[in-house]
């Protein structure tokens, strides 16, 4: 049996507790890493508010992004719709303009485009036998003169009729031969180019490149 280690009182353990509690680095160095880990803390967090300020910038200049994106469709569109309003009413315009002009000389000149179409009749009908020429009551006489003076110019050799017709209006005729006829009808005319304008904008929608050609 091993003989027991005596307990030497000498021994001084408050020392030796002591000792081991003693730091074991200086002060000024202590103070040195407290300083090094604030710096080290303040630049991570300046690193990290830097990112999120940046990644804020970029949200934000997304969404300004996406903002101008919508306004600029939106801006597209109207100007899309404005320019089919703006094409429309210019052809109203024109289309109104040309019925009021086209009024205006009929009644200045009620028979002008009856002597042309009447001349263009003695043109291309020389073989026909008679021509009737249907025309409104008011006008009855004045048409008679000047359409036989026509015929006479145009070399016409067929009978002329000249008659009276109330249902036609002033400025309108109908031209009868015996294998056919024309007639001259302001309003149906005026109604079928408001059905051609109707399909013209049908076919041709704002913003198309037709449309603007």
């Amino acid at each position: 049996m091993a003989a027991p280690v005596k307990f030497l009182f000498d021994t001084e353990f408050a020392a030796e507790a002591k000792r081991e509690a003693e730091p074991k680095v200086t002060l000024a160095e202590h103070r040195n890493l407290i300083a090094l880990a604030r710096q080290e803390g303040q630049a991570a967090g300046f690193l990290a508010g830097e990112a999120e300020a940046m990644a804020s910038v970029e949200r934000q200049k997304a969404i300004a992004f996406a903002a101008i994106g919508d306004r600029l469709t939106a801006a597209a569109d109207a100007l899309r719709s404005l320019e089919g309003r703006l094409e429309q009413e210019a052809i109203d315009i024109a289309v109104a303009v040309a019925g009021r002009l086209a009024g205006a000389l009929t009644a200045r000149e009620p028979l002008a485009e009856i002597r042309r179409l009447v001349g263009d009749c003695f043109a291309n009908l020389r073989g026909v036998p008679h021509l009737v020429v249907r025309v409104h009551d008011s006008l009855m006489e004045q048409a008679r003169a000047e359409l036989t003076r026509l015929a006479s110019e145009r070399g016409f050799e067929g009978r002329l009729v000249i008659l009276a017709e109330p249902t036609i209006a002033s400025g309108d005729c109908r031209i009868e031969w015996s294998t056919g006829g024309i007639m001259l009808d302001r309003d149906e005319i005026t109604m079928r180019i408001a059905e051609a304008v109707e399909r013209y904008v049908a076919s041709h929608p704002a913003g198309t490149s037709e449309a603007q050609s």
